[in-house]
């Protein structure tokens, strides 16, 4: 930093970040959504509050927003970082592994109207042709076409392709 600069006037960066949810049944089949504000499908997941919210309590908040569905646990399955462009900003995208929950859960889903038209419960192949390209990238990632395979440490991604330099531990 510049010894001219005053500690108050140095900005950090503002990078958007995200977390969305991989949420299975018990066949292996993907939640998928269609939202009511864009094309294509998505997952459940969203931003992340700049209010000292953690990417986890953004992928709770979201879920249960959207979908009706409290999560109590998951694992970290890859973290992506998108490089800003022309008319998008980019930003962090962390990707919860949240596995497969009860059927009771699932018939119980609740879509936040305003933002979601439909839900599906489709396998990860299908799902992979439906899915918006980023997101699409990430599941692709994490996920076996079957669905009935992820890997099982957490993956590194920019712009949704693994670097060849970074290694899961």
């Amino acid at each position: 930093m510049d010894a001219h600069v005053v500690a108050d006037d140095y900005r950090l960066p503002a990078v958007p970040v995200s977390a969305g949810a991989l949420i299975f049944d018990r066949q292996g089949r993907l939640l998928i959504l269609r939202p009511t504000y864009k094309s294509g499908w998505t997952i459940p997941g969203g931003v992340m509050e700049a209010d000292g919210e953690t990417p986890w309590q953004a992928c709770q908040r979201e879920v249960s927003e959207e979908c009706g569905i409290a999560l109590t646990s998951a694992r970290l399955a890859c973290v992506d970082f998108r490089p800003p462009k022309p008319g998008r900003g980019g930003g962090i995208r962390f990707l919860f592994d949240c596995g497969e929950l009860a059927d009771g859960l699932l018939s119980g889903i609740s879509l936040q109207a305003a933002e979601l038209a439909e839900h599906r419960l489709v396998p990860v192949s299908d799902a992979l042709t439906l899915l918006r390209k980023p997101i699409r990238r990430r599941v692709r990632a994490v996920c076996t076409p079957d669905g009935r395979s992820r890997l099982p440490h957490c993956v590194y991604l920019e712009n949704g392709r693994p670097v060849s330099a970074v290694h899961p531990a």
